[in-house]
This record gives structure tokens, C-alpha cells and sequence, in this order.
């Protein structure tokens, strides 16, 4: 689909980038502890864009582009504290930042690499687990195409049953959480949420007014109990799955493999 990857090789982030860059509040209850794993060593990031700091400071404080902001002091302290990353939005916005340095181009970005969130584990979340992220930056981008490329994206990956649920994110609006229908569930999951990023963040790294952002992630490990009829994500991923089922079974492309028609040809 015509997608860049994303250098996604650093498990390690700063709130900064993590939360606000992407006008993510410091009172916002993702970054405390019980939802955040926080490092002890080293505790804090040692560099930062300082001029972007700055701006990224006054739009939070007093806004801008549109916007009042939030009205609260902004604490260096708090941005500067490092952390498992929650999510690989954190690339996605040094890309866009490193993009907005040079004459504008439109872009597709993609990534797949691991994410960390402090929550407890059950049949349908993990603690430690893939997120698959992807954006397209162009001029004068709606919410129709983001519609229209999410259709596309999840047909591909063989899930054509999809809805659409407003919601709330610090950083799109409008925003959408993407819903597919389990099969062995018999209900529907959430497979990932998607949204326009806000003018508050795009402005404040310096992208020209006309451009607009549209982006998605979603777990790698859903879909695939989706596509595949697993109904415990811990027999995916982490210690509890059972070597022997791996061993024992083939290997799919994604996407197929899904109704009577597979044929060998399919899985090695």
C-alpha cells in the first residue's frame, strides 16, 4: 500500500515524546504508575529539541492553532522521566517532527514492534505486547479517507466485519476505536483505535496548515485471534504458550487459511 517502516528500535522512551509531543497532558491518567512502567536507571532523558520543547510547553500551558490549551503548569521534570513506551506513536511522532525540518512531502508510515502498558493480564490484554501503527501525512486529508483506508487496510487482513465507535484521544480528534467480530468470542473486540492528529501537536512542529494527518494502531495479537479462532491471547504470546502447539503447527500467511477453499499451498 505504498507504506515507509518506521525505526522502531528503541523500547526505551522520555514522557516527552511518549505523552507531550502529542498533547497528552501531565495530569492524564495514563501517566501515572499503575498504567506506566517508569524506569529507575537511567530515570531521565539527557536530550531534548529545546526549541520544540518550548513550543510544546505553551501550547499545553496557554494553546494555540485554535486551541486554549490546558491551563495548567507544564513541568519539565515530568517529560523528562523515561519509560517502557506505551505505544510506537512515539515514533510516529519523531518522524513527523524530523518531517516537518525539511520542505514538505507527503509520506505513508508504517510500524510493528513491541509496546509495554501496566495493566492486568487477562484473556484479551497482556502487559507486554506488538502494536502495528500506521499513518498517512498529505495535504487536506479527511475523515473519509481515513475511513476508506482502514476498509482497505483490515480487508487485507481478511477481517471485512468492521464498526466504528466515536472516542476520545489528547492527541486526534475526531477519533474512532475499530471494532471486528470474533467469531469464537461471538462478540465483538476492539482491534485498534484511529484518528486525525490534532493541530495543537502538527502546528506545533511547524507542518504547514493545509496538511493533516490520519492514523491508526492495533494490536498484533488480536487480529491474529481473530483471523485464527484463539480465544485466549495468552496462548499467542508470553509464558504461558505451549511450545508443542507451536511446534506442531503450520505457518499461515496472514489472511488466509480462513475458509474451506484454503488449499497446502497456503501453509509450509
Amino acid at each position: 500500500m505504498g507504506f515507509e517502516e518506521m525505526p522502531t528500535n528503541n523500547f526505551v522512551e522520555s514522557s516527552f515524546w511518549n505523552f507531550d509531543a502529542l498533547f497528552q497532558p501531565q495530569q492524564h491518567p495514563a501517566r501515572d504508575s499503575h498504567d506506566t512502567f517508569f524506569l529507575k536507571v537511567p530515570s531521565t532523558t539527557r536530550r531534548l529539541p529545546e526549541d520544540y520543547v518550548e513550543k510544546v510547553k505553551q501550547v499545553h500551558e496557554s494553546g494555540g492553532y485554535g486551541s486554549k490549551g490546558y491551563r495548567y503548569n507544564w513541568k519539565r521534570g515530568e517529560a523528562d522521566k523515561n519509560l517502557l513506551r506505551t505505544h510506537t506513536t512515539a515514533v510516529s511522532t519523531r518522524m513527523l517532527y524530523l518531517l516537518a525540518r525539511k520542505p514538505f512531502s507527503p509520506k505513508r508510515y508504517f510500524s510493528i514492534d513491541r509496546v509495554f502498558r501496566n495493566e492486568a493480564v487477562d484473556r484479551t490484554h497482556l502487559a507486554e505486547f506488538h502494536q502495528i501503527e500506521g499513518l498517512i501525512c498529505d495535504r487536506k486529508l479527511t475523515l473519509g479517507d481515513l475511513l476508506g483506508v482502514l476498509d482497505d487496510f483490515f480487508a487485507q487482513l481478511g477481517m471485512g466485519k468492521l464498526r466504528f465507535k466515536p472516542a476520545y484521544n489528547p492527541y486526534t480528534e475526531p477519533s474512532m476505536e475499530i471494532f471486528s467480530y470474533h467469531e469464537g468470542l461471538e462478540k465483538w473486540v476492539e482491534v485498534g483505535n484511529s484518528g486525525m492528529f490534532r493541530p495543537e501537536m502538527l502546528r506545533t512542529m511547524g507542518l504547514p496548515e493545509d496538511v493533516s494527518v490520519i492514523a491508526w494502531g492495533l494490536s498484533l495479537e488480536r487480529p491474529t485471534m481473530i483471523l485464527y479462532g484463539v480465544d485466549n491471547i495468552r496462548d499467542l504470546f508470553g509464558p504461558k504458550v505451549d511450545f508443542n502447539l507451536i511446534k506442531a503447527s503450520p505457518i499461515c500467511r496472514l489472511g488466509l487459511g480462513l475458509n474451506s477453499t484454503t488449499t497446502s499451498n497456503d501453509c509450509w
